[in-house]
């Protein structure tokens, strides 16, 4: 299982370059100015002209990039409805059938064999779903859509650059609608900059060779910053008199300083007790509760979603032999329009909420926090209809 929605927010793996090429107007007319760029970076006209030959606009990639619905859902319901038995199931399947390959992978990238394993789950359910959009077509389109054109022309470009390897088919190379590709989903700059010839046959397929894609993830994580033997995230158990004030990815203290305040592990041990760390209330503190470690940030170089985010990597932790989160009794959460609403009214205090999406995004979650504790509210972060009529 692939959501479109995830591809649309795992765009900040590449930094963004300048769209060299006006977006807009005739499709033909664009591609053609890609051509003529192409050839300008040196690329051969022949070579160029067999890349674009069957080029194409596809407005069903525009309508996916249009639909972001999935990721107004809870972390407990989002994590519930992706993570199931089958796939923790096929997760330890896959972890032994390619142990030799997970062993390359921690010795050489210090990435941890559940990390991947929940990446590959979540991406393309451990490659079986690895979506079916022609990715050229996809890069195109929305490369010449003027919402981020600077995002997607250098994929073209770095397509392009594959094609001339021999590890892209302009025709047949199908991914999802935002132009990743293979088992774990990454896009052809990322393929350049990180690909790995993991099986040893000269080419880099992220499609059909497992040991290519998963050490081309685990390589792409290092290079995100991935710290070798240290954990990414952990259950805790927190004590009610906490200082709801400085939990958050946004405040953070050493592990030693958490335990002193009675925050515990809920099952093994806490991580190094000189380890920095965030409490991480993803549903307020009366919802289920992380300790978040530096490589969790790294999860955000991977993907923009606060729900995704905290949801693969709790999975990378119940594959490694993580119990099922205490899911406790948070309150209530907002509905679409009262999120909306609660957004107006925090942009209008001056907080900078990422956009009015009704997404409770890390953005709107520091807003709330700091509206909290102006208003001598629990300051969690988790926005309620008490916050809300309060404001």
């Amino acid at each position: 299982m692939r959501f479109p929605l995830v591809l649309s927010v795992a765009l900040g793996l590449a930094a963004p370059a300048l769209a060299n090429v006006p977006c807009g107007g005739s499709f033909s007319s664009f591609v053609g100015g890609l051509k003529q760029e192409a050839v300008s970076r040196g690329h051969s006209s022949a070579s160029v002209d067999r890349f674009f030959a069957n080029a194409r606009q596809d407005p069903s990639v525009i309508k996916a990039d249009r639909a972001q619905g999935i990721f107004q859902m809870s972390f407990v319901d989002f994590s519930r409805r992706v993570i199931s038995q089958n796939r923790i199931d096929n997760g330890k399947r896959n972890a032994q059938k390619y142990d030799a390959v997970f062993d390359v992978v921690e010795r050489n990238y210090g990435v941890s064999r559940g990390v991947l394993l929940a990446f590959w789950a979540l991406e393309t359910d451990y490659g079986q779903v690895q979506g079916n959009f022609n990715t050229l077509n996809s890069l195109l389109t929305l490369s010449h859509d003027c919402r981020r054109p600077e995002l997607f022309q250098p994929q073209v470009f770095a397509a392009l650059e594959l094609y001339e390897r021999g590890d892209f088919d302009p025709v047949n190379t199908k991914g999802a609608w935002a132009g990743e590709i293979g088992m774990v989903q990454m896009l052809p700059e990322d393929i350049l900059a990180n690909g790995v010839d993991g099986d040893g046959d000269g080419h880099v397929s992220l499609k059909t060779s497992p040991a290519d894609a998963l050490m081309s993830g685990g390589k792409m994580l290092r290079g995100l910053g991935w710290r070798a033997n240290e954990p990414w995230l952990q259950e805790i158990v927190v004590p009610q008199n906490l200082d709801w004030a400085a939990t958050g990815l946004n405040h953070t203290q050493t592990v030693s300083q958490w335990a002193k305040q009675g925050v515990s592990a809920r099952s093994g041990a806490l991580g190094p007790s000189n380890l920095p760390a965030s409490v991480l209330l993803p549903m307020g503190r009366n919802g289920p509760a992380f300790l978040a470690y530096p490589n969790f940030r790294v999860y955000f170089e991977w993907n923009k979603s606060f729900v995704y985010v905290t949801t693969a990597a709790y999975f990378a932790t119940r594959l490694e032999g993580a119990p099922v989160f205490d899911a406790r009794n948070p309150e209530p959460g907002l509905s679409d329009g009262q999120m909306k609403s609660l957004q107006k009214k925090l942009s209008a205090r001056g907080h900078d909420v990422g956009g009015i999406d009704g997404i409770l995004g890390e953005k709107t979650r520091e807003a709330v926090q700091k509206e909290q504790v102006r208003l001598g509210l629990p300051a969690d972060a988790w926005p309620t209809a008490a916050l809300l009529s309060k404001l």
